[in-house]
């Protein structure tokens, strides 16, 4: 088991090594306490190239747990930067 607060802030790169962003937080089913989805804040240059980019803040897209292929010293995710721009999966995270 991983505490939560050592996840927070780790980087996330996608299946060929490009940076996405870095965890601010999940989503959580309270029915069955099962995370469901990353909360990630785009690097500016992974939000402009997804479509995510705002002009005055960051963008922060939900990721699904399922797309999570490693977590070590930063988080990888089973899917290549062109996968997740077509996906239908990523959606931008509601505050």
């Amino acid at each position: 088991m991983v505490n939560f607060d050592k996840l927070l802030g780790m980087q996330i790169i996608s299946s060929k090594a490009h940076l996405l962003g870095e965890l601010k937080g999940i989503e959580l089913n309270t029915e069955n306490w099962q995370v469901t989805h990353l909360n990630v804040k785009l690097d500016n240059e992974a939000a402009t190239k997804l479509g995510f980019k705002k002009r005055f803040r960051s963008s922060n897209i939900c990721i699904p747990i399922s797309l999570v292929k490693a977590v070590g010293e930063l988080i990888t995710i089973a899917a290549s930067f062109e996968d997740l721009r077509d996906s239908f999966e990523i959606t931008e995270c509601k505050d």
